[in-house]
This record gives structure tokens, C-alpha cells and sequence, in this order.
């Protein structure tokens, strides 16, 4: 069945498999120190005009964020998102399985604004006991958000300012980062997200690879023994190559940015073919959808297609998913537009 239900229900592109295939006979050194890794780094530090970033590449994204944000804090530590935000909802409470209490504000379509994540810090601070609280260490946003909304500028520079201001770090989840960077919608590109952030994530997993996401410390401010932290972790790849190779094929030639470019151009049909059939649609400029559907047609389009449910809307219809990515074809979006037509 034609699959919509998300961006890394795929292998990898064929570039990357070549790429991979090619290597394959090889030696190579182990836990990063392979040539391709160190490529790879090069290749990311030139596109986000980082020339001193630590780049680091983990196995998925749920370990990425579990270990970057233990990683940062200290133990009496907490980490700030929104009540929407992936740490909070949909990774089995990782983060706080390390010891972390994620303490959330409210969402506004998915995001975060700098007036709520203030407005936090005021009456935190306004508390003469807040000693005996989980002190906030770092803020979190994802860029695109669970809605697959993003950010403009003027929203991540003015949160980033106030995390100046408090003196914690900002992190930003990348792991659909190339499909909000290659939205129209979008107001800025990877060199100014990496200038306005304390570190960041590129993902692989759901963008072409077959696992693996690079996180980047833009001004080699990596935690002391941050090699150890991912070890510790349980995301620290011996046979690193298989990401360095991956990362490698993704950065060259603007692999990772045509690739997000055809994902939000098959999203945008997606959004054309759903208006069409008169069925709504969530505002969304990235490669996730929500449309709302009847049961009755919810059960149809089921037999015909593979997509998520996502939350009741009332008794009769639910919000679902519908989800693009760089392996979307022509083919898959002509059978969605029959199955529609048949509702």
C-alpha cells in the first residue's frame, strides 16, 4: 500500500546506498575518527559557516536529544518545552528517564514565544523558594514543530536572546531540520539557525539515510567529555562509519537540501489534492499534513492508503497525518488523488 504515515518509512536514498556500497570493502577507524566521518564534518561545517563546530553523529533522534540535554544540565536540572514539544510527548519520557524533569509552557500551533518562556522565568524567579525547585538549564524547540509548523526568525532570535539573557542554552530538534529550512514559508537558512542557537541537530533518520542525526555545537562548545556522554548513553556507534559515509553523501552536492525541497514540493500537491476533495486542512508550509476525516471516510481512505490517526476531534471525525518525504513519488500521490475521489 502507498504510504503516507511518515518520512522514514523508507530505506535511503540511492546515492547514499551507493555511497555506502562503495565503501563497504574499506577500512576504516572506529567511534568517529573515520575518514568519512571527518568529511562529513567538514563538509556540515562549510554549510553552516561553523568552521569550529564539534559535530558529533548519534544513532536516532530520541538518543540524540536524551543525550544532548543530560549532557548539558547537571543533575538538579530541568529543561524547558512546550506542553506539544516531541521530548514531552512521544519519546517514552527518555529525558526525564535521565534524571530530567521537562518542564512545559504553553503551545501556540506548536511553537514556543518568547513572551510565555519570560513570563515563566519571571514567576519562577518570583518564588523566594526556587531553590528548592527543578532550576531550568536549557530551552527546547524543534524546528519544524510537531504540527509542522516552524518559526520565523524574529520568533527563534527573540527566544534566543531571552536564553542569552538567563545565561541558559538553547537547543533546537532538527530532525525534520531540512524540511522546514526548504519551506517557502521559511525566512532564514542554516547559517543563520546555527548563529542563533547553542546547539542544534541535523537529522538523517527521516531526510534520506538510514539512521543517524549530527549534532552541531557551533562555536566548539561541546560539554566537557561529550564523547563519553553519547558512550554512556548507548549512542555511540562503533562501526561509526555507517553515519560519517551517510552524512558524506547527504552533504554533497546539495543532496540534503534537493531531497527536503522534494518533500515539501510533494506536500504541497498533498494540500491541493485534500482542498480539492473539500476535506480540511490544518495550516502546515512542511512535509506533515493534518486533515480532519469523518470515520467513514477515515476507514475508506485506510483500505487504500497508509497514514496515522492522530487525536479525536469529536464523536464523528478525527485529526490524521498525511506525511511526505524525499521518497514520495508521482505514483503515490496519484493513487491518494483516486482514493480521494472515490470518498
Amino acid at each position: 500500500m502507498t504510504s503516507f504515515e511518515s518520512d522514514y518509512n523508507n530505506g535511503a536514498h540511492p546515492f547514499v546506498l551507493r555511497q555506502l556500497i562503495e565503501t563497504n570493502n574499506s577500512n576504516s577507524s572506529s567511534y568517529g575518527s573515520d575518514i568519512w566521518s571527518e568529511q562529513a564534518r567538514q563538509k556540515i561545517r562549510k554549510a553552516c559557516q561553523t568552521p569550529d563546530a564539534d559535530i558529533y553523529f548519534l544513532v536516532g533522534g530520541t538518543q540524540t536529544n536524551a543525550t544532548v540535554i543530560d549532557g548539558v544540565l547537571t543533575g538538579y536540572e530541568g529543561v524547558i518545552a512546550v506542553e506539544s514539544g516531541h521530548i514531552n510527548v512521544h519519546e517514552s519520557g527518555a529525558v526525564e528517564a535521565f534524571g530530567h524533569k521537562v518542564i512545559t509552557i504553553p503551545a501556540h500551533n506548536g511553537k514556543m514565544t518568547a513572551e510565555d518562556l519570560r513570563a515563566f522565568h519571571n514567576r519562577f524567579y518570583a518564588d523566594s523558594s526556587y531553590e528548592h525547585m527543578v532550576i531550568p538549564g536549557i530551552v527546547y524547540i524543534t524546528m519544524p514543530t510537531e504540527l509542522g509548523t516552524i518559526y520565523n526568525a524574529s520568533e527563534i532570535e527573540a527566544i534566543y536572546n531571552l536564553c542569552q539573557e538567563y545565561e541558559i542554552p538553547l537547543y533546537i530538534d532538527g530532525a525534520r531540520l531540512g524540511y522546514g529550512l526548504m519551506s517557502e514559508k521559511c525566512d532564514f537558512d542554516l547559517p543563520w539557525l546555527a548563529h542563533h542557537c547553542d546547539v542544534f541537530y541535523i537529522g538523517g533518520t527521516k531526510q534520506g539515510a538510514l539512521c543517524g542525526e549530527a549534532v552541531v555545537f557551533p562555536r566548539n562548545n561541546a560539554p566537557r567529555h561529550f564523547f563519553n556522554i553519547i558512550k554512556q548513553h548507548g549512542a555511540l556507534m562503533a562501526k561509526s562509519r555507517l553515519a560519517g559515509v551517510q552524512f558524506d553523501a547527504l552533504f554533497t552536492d546539495n543532496l540534503y537540501f534537493d531531497l527536503s525541497k522534494h518533500a515539501i514540493n510533494k506536500a504541497m500537491q498533498l494540500r491541493q489534492l485534500f482542498s480539492e476533495a473539500n476535506i480540511p486542512i490544518k495550516e502546515s508550509p512542511t512535509n506533515q499534513q493534518f486533515v480532519t476525516l469523518s470515520h467513514q471516510q477515515m476507514e475508506y481512505l485506510k483500505s487504500k492508503i497508509l497514514f496515522e490517526t492522530w487525536e479525536p476531534v469529536d464523536e464523528t471525525h478525527s485529526l490524521c497525518r498525511f506525511v511526505t518525504s524525499w521518497a514520495t513519488t508521482d505514483e503515490d500521490m496519484n493513487l491518494l488523488s483516486e482514493a480521494l475521489k472515490q470518498l
